[in-house]
């Protein structure tokens, strides 16, 4: 079983927009989960976000959740939207240094997923298909065995 926990800073925009985008497009073999290094338990996605993932056809009921040891230790994989999300989580978990990547180290590209908090539906929709092109490449990785 690979297991991805997506990470951003308050687990109701980008890191819930991954990981549903993953869990639609991942075989039973993938068990995707999102938190923040920054949330505050039990927050609904942002209704941005919500929207987004309704055009798309996604489902997706989520409920914010603060980064624990426990989420870190589950996961095969920690996937990051920024590089200071990482440099957090490195902060905190020394020891999980060879599983935690942002989102676009993980498939070989540089830089950050900007962040559309407070933004219109227009920038979560440009969110959207950027997370929605890089989680391709991360279904690539992770169904080769990562």
């Amino acid at each position: 079983m690979i297991r991805v926990l997506f990470v951003c800073t308050g687990n109701t925009c980008r890191s819930p927009m991954a990981e549903a985008i993953l869990k639609a497009k991942a075989t039973d073999e993938i068990e995707v989960k999102s938190a923040g290094i920054f949330a505050s338990d039990g927050s609904p996605a942002s209704q941005n976000t919500s929207i987004v993932l309704k055009e798309k056809g996604i489902e997706h009921t989520h409920s914010s959740t603060f980064l624990t040891r426990e989420q870190v230790e589950w996961a095969t994989y920690i996937v990051t939207m920024t590089n200071s999300h990482k440099q957090e989580i490195l902060f905190r978990f020394p020891e999980v240094t060879n599983k935690v990547f942002t989102l676009k180290e993980f498939v070989g590209n540089q830089g950050d997923v900007s962040d559309p908090y407070g933004g219109s539906l227009d920038i979560y929709r440009e969110t959207y298909a950027e997370l929605e092109q890089l989680i391709e490449k991360v279904l690539v990785r992770v169904q080769k065995g990562g």
